[in-house]
This record gives C-alpha cells, structure tokens and sequence, in this order.
C-alpha cells in the first residue's frame, strides 16, 4: 500500500516502522509500496523509489529488521504512466503540475485517464527500450538492497496495464497493433528483470485480471499472459483486476478477485496470489486449503491490524513463534515452544 511518504523517492523513518511493524506482527512476507523505476514513474511526487543508486541502503536496513523478524522481503517495482503525478489521497483529488513539483506523465498514446486528468506524452520506441531498462536496473538496486522477492506492476492501470488493454493501447506499430504486440512490453519487462534476478530468488507479477469494461482486458487475455509469464521465468501472478479505466462498474465483494487466480492457476499451472475483501483468518485459509490459490497478499486489512498474522494463527488453532519482548502479552495457547531470535 503507498504510503505517501518518501521525498525524492528516499525511504524514511515511517517506512521503515510501518513495513517493521508487519513483520513483527507474524506476516511471513511484507512487501514495500511501489517503487518506482524512474521519477516520472512515480504515482505521486511523494512516492517510494528504487531509481537512484543511492535508494538502496535506506531499504537495506529495512530488509535487515524484516529479516531478524523471520519474515522474507519483498518489492514492487512499477511505472505510473498515464496515472502519475497524482496528488496524496490526503490531499483530495486531483493532479500535480509541472510547478508544483510535478511532471507530465507518459503512456502508450496520448490518451488521459479521465476528463481533467493530465494528458500523457506518447512513449516513443527508444523510450520504451529504456523504460525496461530501468526495471532491470531497479532489479539490481532491489537485490542489491537484500531484497528475496520482486513483483512487477502490471495492473490497476499503470503502464504495463496500459499497454496490455487494446482500450488503452491503439498504437500502430511493434508495441501496440494486435495481442502480442499489446504484450509486448510487460514480456520485455519480465526477460529483463529474470536476467538479473537470481534464479534461486521468486519473481512475482502483479496483473489486472479484467479491465470489468466490454472490449477491455479480461481473463481470458490474462490466461494467456500468465502462460507466456510462466515460461519466462515468472513464479508466481497476484491476481488483481480493475484501474484502468474510470468509472468500470466492479463487483466489489468479498473474496471477488479470487476465482481469477483459481482460474489462471488451475489452466496454466502457474502458483496464484489471491487479493481483495480477504479480512478474516478462515476465509484467508480456505482459499489456499481448497487450492483456489497459493498465498494470500493482504493490504488494507493489514494497515487495520498489522498484528492480523497473529491473530489468524490463533484462531486456526496453530502456535506460532511471537517476538521475545511480547511473550507477555502471548495468549500461552498461541505461543510456539521457543520465541523468535532476534
């Protein structure tokens, strides 16, 4: 979940509390917020970046204490496109301008988000050549951070998603024109990040599995993607859905993003992230105990209680190692045989 939080992109002391907090609550991996690959990539001017060399000692230190929690680490590397320079939630809705510390956003036409939105620049070829190379480069900086997952953004209408959904790519040339031109770059994206990736190390796409909107992306195209995905090297898809286009009517109830990972996972064999109003520990159990999915990614839920992890395990009826300044607190019922080591 973006936090808003950074300047230039740096880390700071409340990402560091806030990812620090997840793992101490028993989450077995905790993911930054998007990182952007480039500073026209970010979502808002006060968004996490992996851009800059010099970004990568403040995630290390956060990497270390997730560890020391036994939790795994994880990154979302992403690009915003045609939906960055967006203002903080906090601060309503809206965009930032050039003179206000923000820029004009990209994407694969010059097709806004919506009435008033900012009108994005056209990437031309060359500059798509190195919009993938800075996914490769934010790789190296995320291994180099200590990081043992990424997770490519392709979804909720960055600039992956862009290029996937003909309702948003109507380029004529070799990254538009047809299914796998549409393709094209997110295939680039992931070849360039495997490379350098290590192979002993999960890669993680995140996709939008429908657009909800007639003519749109939908599950089969995502089917197909996650196919394509698997045989270069993707581990595992986090199915979301939705984002790129304004207004979609989504069917937003509990669980209602899960039967797409159930799907791409049972056509294509690929492991599968489940998301969306999962909130409780049994229905977070019986998605992955029936197969539906492999894990399960939480987000807002985890902003509600960082200590749901816990929680879940004790009502599952399993002990869990707790961190040895909270034993005291430990219901004895909850608690492993030995707390964890610092």
């Amino acid at each position: 979940m973006c936090q808003y939080s950074s300047t230039d992109g740096f880390s700071t002391d409340w990402h560091f509390v806030h990812l620090g907090t997840r793992a101490v609550g028993g989450a077995a991996l905790v993911f930054t917020e998007a990182a952007a690959v480039t500073p026209e990539g970010r979502i808002s001017p006060d968004d996490l970046g992996l851009w800059n060399d010099a970004h990568v000692s403040g995630l290390a230190r956060i990497v270390r204490f997730v560890h020391d929690q036994g939790a795994a680490a994880g990154t979302q590397l992403a690009h915003s496109g045609r939906k960055g320079s967006t203002k903080r939630p906090w601060d309503g809705p809206g965009f930032v301008t050039p003179a206000e510390r923000g820029w004009q956003p990209v994407g694969p036409v010059a097709q806004p988000f919506a009435t008033g939105h900012l009108t994005p620049r056209a990437l031309s070829i060359p500059e798509i050549a190195s919009v993938v190379d800075a996914f490769r480069q934010a790789a190296l900086r995320a291994h180099e951070a200590g990081f043992d997952v990424v997770e490519i953004h392709a979804a909720h209408g960055y600039l992956i998603h862009e290029f996937l959904s003909p309702l948003t790519n109507t380029r004529d040339d070799a990254y538009g024109s047809g299914f796998d031109g549409r393709l094209r770059l997110c295939l680039e994206i992931v070849e360039a990040v495997r490379e350098v990736w290590p192979d002993g190390l999960p890669l993680f796409v995140r996709i939008s599995a429908t657009d909800w909107t007639p003519g749109g992306w939908d599950v089969e195209q995502s089917v197909e993607l996650a196919r394509r995905l698997a045989t270069r090297g993707v581990d595992l898809i986090d199915c979301s859905s939705g984002g790129n286009v304004a207004g979609a009517a989504i069917p937003a109830t509990p669980g209602y993003q899960v039967p797409f990972a159930a799907r791409i996972k049972r056509e294509v064999g690929v492991a599968t992230g489940a998301v969306g109003l999962i909130t409780s520990p049994d229905q977070a159990n019986t998605i992955v105990e029936e197969g539906q999915a492999d894990c399960v990614l939480l987000a807002r839920e985890l902003l509600r209680d960082p200590y749901w992890p816990l929680r879940a395990a004790r009502e599952l009826g399993h002990s869990v190692s707790w961190p040895a300044q909270y034993l005291r607190a430990a219901p004895p019922d909850a608690v492993a045989r030995e707390p964890r080591q610092l």
